[in-house]
């Protein structure tokens, strides 16, 4: 038996066969057009399970699931997407029971999309074989998702685990959410980028000026990390403030969750250990249980892109 995982995105629909050992098979995307119609959008995503489908010569009748992650508040029990900011025509839509008439795909799943792609890192990724783990995403904002005795945690309203709305800066920096300190103002891709450029503003010397050749809109999440590794000290002040908040945040889900695994994931997640290792160490020193025996263990997520696919394929289980 074969599943299907459908990444529902602001900008990409991305879509893949997955077998039982979670590996993905093949993968399939377009642009989601966002401001379009619910109708639209959902001819093209039935239009990509078919070709899926079609072209991994799968027979229809050995698709057991077909697992959809969706941004917002999706709503596994109804199948339905109460709220997506950026997903605007999708305002309480049975996206479920749509697709199924759409497919003729009898058994069909809805989940967040973080919580799938937490749920993928659990099955196949940074945290097989742990009951209980924590998955981070460094991207435009903070995401993330818990598993919890090996089930998703989603409060009892479907919107929990808004990991990057916790306050670590009491009356901080402005957040989208509407409250001030949010983990996310200080530890997403955005906001390295916004404190390298704080930098270089103070540090006219510095070689990020030179590798975002002299502007700063050039400035990118490795911006700091090339600089800081041609020994440019302006960068490690970046990098050292970056990660103070970084491994604050991590310490708290610690704290709150004790799972066995958190595994950071996002772009910038492909500095591995230079940005980990400087994490670790905060969390060595800062977490309730760093006498325990037992403690958290911080990895780099390994599914990248194909975790929300992967994780909403086996949402089955």
């Amino acid at each position: 038996m074969y599943y299907i995982g459908i990444d529902l995105g602001g900008t990409n629909i991305a879509c893949g066969l997955v077998d039982v050992s979670g590996k993905l098979i093949l993968k399939k995307s377009c642009k989601t057009g966002a401001q379009r119609s619910a109708e639209e959008i959902m001819a093209d995503m039935a239009a990509l399970v078919e070709s899926v489908i079609r072209e991994s010569h799968t027979e229809k009748d050995k698709i057991a699931f077909c697992g959809i992650a969706s941004p917002g508040i999706a709503n596994s029990e109804t199948g339905v997407i109460e709220y997506s900011c950026n997903l605007p025509s999708f305002l309480n839509f049975n996206i479920v029971e749509d697709l199924k008439k759409r497919t003729g795909i009898s058994r069909i799943g809805l989940e967040n999309d973080a919580n799938c792609a937490a749920k993928g890192e659990a099955e196949a990724g940074a945290a097989k074989g742990c009951r209980s783990s924590v998955f981070i995403t460094l991207g435009t904002g903070v995401g993330g998702g818990v598993i919890l005795d090996g089930k998703i945690f989603h409060g009892f309203n479907f919107a929990g685990a808004e990991l990057g709305h916790t306050v670590i800066e009491k009356d901080g920096l402005p957040c989208s959410c509407g409250r001030r300190g949010c983990w996310e103002v200080y530890s997403s891709a955005t906001a390295l980028c916004r404190m390298t450029r704080e930098e270089m503003k103070a540090s006219p010397d510095s070689r990020m000026w030179e590798l975002c050749r002299g502007d700063d809109a050039n400035v990118d999440g490795r911006t700091a990390f090339d600089a800081m590794r041609l020994g440019d000290e302006a960068a490690q002040r970046v990098l050292d403030r970056f990660t103070s908040y970084l491994g604050c945040g991590i310490t708290d889900m610690v704290n709150i969750f004790q799972p066995e695994i958190i595994s950071v994931g996002g772009g910038i997640s492909a500095e591995g250990e230079t940005l980990l290792a400087p994490v670790r160490e905060i969390l060595e020193k800062e977490q309730y249980s760093r006498v325990c025996k037992l403690k958290t263990q911080l990895k780099k997520a390994e599914l990248g892109n194909d975790a929300g696919i992967i994780g909403a394929a086996l949402l089955w289980r």
